[in-house]
């Protein structure tokens, strides 16, 4: 199982995370603000951090975008838990580096679920076997072993979440994938109100690329039905 760092400064919140995950026999570190969050994070290194954002001292906004500059933890999938479900607060969790956000009160069983997609993104929770694993077609290749992508002749990290993304719209290449089974491949669920969650880490997604190759379109928006991958690009 994993090892996952649960940062809050609700100790109820905490316990009861806590609890349920031991059941599920992970590892369970905790943290009750965020400066002891990220010192525990550095020291540990955990596969998950459940993060929480209205803390003293120093927010999740702000120990998430640390942890993304952290050579150790950049790559660490963070699920932020919060009472702040607005829409802009969601966004700029996601900007800010979340893998995904959960909104207080919430239902044990969705935070497990969210939990088990989040940890099978990880190289941690990869099969040996695909390890070395590479796909190529059209510009790309990707590299599990690195969460990386080749486009053309340069490589580019990608974040887990970024990493399911592009491979969901490389399998299936040419055709159009719909939003829902796209939330369904990638977090394993497919609740509507999830869509700007996923819209935002396509954006992300689509200005690494961009850098690449400005003339050139990769991902595109089908409206009313979800995104297509041209593996060559297509001219904008």
């Amino acid at each position: 199982m994993a090892k996952i760092l649960v940062v809050d400064d609700n100790p109820a919140i905490v316990e009861l995370v806590k609890i349920n995950l031991e059941m599920q026999g992970h590892d369970v570190l905790t943290a009750p603000d965020g400066l002891q969050g990220f010192a525990i994070a550095q020291q540990e290194l955990p596969h998950l951090i459940v993060l929480d954002l209205m803390m003293p001292n120093v927010d999740g906004y702000t120990v998430c975008q640390r942890l993304r500059k952290h050579p150790d933890l950049a790559e660490t999938p963070v699920l932020m838990l919060t009472a702040l479900g607005d829409m802009d607060d969601k966004l700029k969790g996601f900007d800010s580096g979340a893998d995904d956000y959960l909104v207080k009160p919430f239902e044990i069983p969705e935070l497990l679920v969210r939990v088990r997609a989040l940890l099978r993104r990880t190289k941690a929770a990869m099969p040996s076997s695909a390890a070395q694993e590479l796909l190529s077609i059209g510009h790309f290749t990707l590299i599990s072993d690195s969460l990386e992508v080749k486009v053309q002749e340069t490589i580019v990290k990608l974040t887990p979440t970024e990493y399911e993304i592009l491979n969901a719209l490389i399998q299936n290449h040419g055709q159009t994938i719909a939003l829902g089974k796209l939330l369904q491949e990638v977090w394993g669920y497919n609740p509507d109100d999830d869509v700007e969650t996923l819209r935002v880490h396509i954006r992300h997604l689509r200005v690494k690329l961009e850098k690449i190759s400005p003339d050139l379109k990769y991902i595109e928006t089908i409206y009313g039905g979800g995104y297509r991958l041209w593996p060559e690009g297509k001219v904008s």
